[in-house]
Formats: C-alpha cells, sequence, structure tokens
C-alpha cells in the first residue's frame, strides 16, 4: 500500500471531525467528532511509522488509544452535567460565548 492513501484517509477524518467540532451544537456529536480527529492523528503515525520502519509511531498510537478512552469518560461526565443544570445537550447557550450570557452567568444563584 502507498503511504499516500493513509495520508489522505487520515486528512479525510481529521477534516470531516474538525468540521464536526465547529458546526455541531449538540455535545455528543462534538465529542464524536472529536474522536474522529483522534482517529486522523492514530491513522497519520501509524503510517508515518510503517513509512520509517521505526516502532515510535505504533508507541504514540497506543497512547492515543489511552487519550481516546479518557475523552470519553470526562466527556461523558461533562454531558451528564450538562443535561443535569439545563435539561439540554445543546453548547449554544453555554456561558461565556457572548458578552450578555456572562454577566447572567456571574450572577447566577446557586443551588
Amino acid at each position: 500500500m502507498h503511504p499516500l492513501i493513509g495520508y489522505l484517509i487520515a486528512v479525510g477524518l481529521f477534516a470531516i471531525g474538525l468540521y464536526g467540532v465547529l458546526t455541531r451544537r449538540n455535545a455528543v456529536l462534538q465529542l464524536a467528532a472529536a474522536e474522529l480527529m483522534l482517529g486522523g492523528v492514530h491513522l497519520v503515525l501509524v503510517t508515518t511509522d510503517l513509512v520509517v520502519r521505526s516502532h515510535t509511531g505504533q508507541s504514540f498510537a497506543l497512547f492515543i488509544v489511552v487519550i481516546a478512552a479518557a475523552e470519553v469518560g470526562v466527556g461523558l461526565a461533562l454531558v451528564l452535567n450538562l443535561w443535569r443544570e439545563r435539561a439540554s445537550i445543546d453548547t449554544d447557550g453555554l456561558p461565556g460565548e457572548s458578552p450578555d450570557e456572562r454577566g447572567a452567568a456571574d450572577r447566577r444563584v446557586p443551588r
């Protein structure tokens, strides 16, 4: 297999993931898009490892698998917390996105 094929697929995965992170409002879909981006990086590391014939790419690929597992755990906790606070997982109305909402978030009364 020519390494260019692996690189092109990796760029495609990363681009689709970046598009998903930037355009989706649903937190779960944003996390899935971030996983696609990690998959693209994973594929670049493994393809480069095949071209260079060293084992460093495979080692880093194992770290990416661990990071992806940690991301799923932290992301699920964030989504559950967002659901408890707002009864929605829509990320458009999160505080800090516009100057109007920053002041409203500071004045919120804790439960």
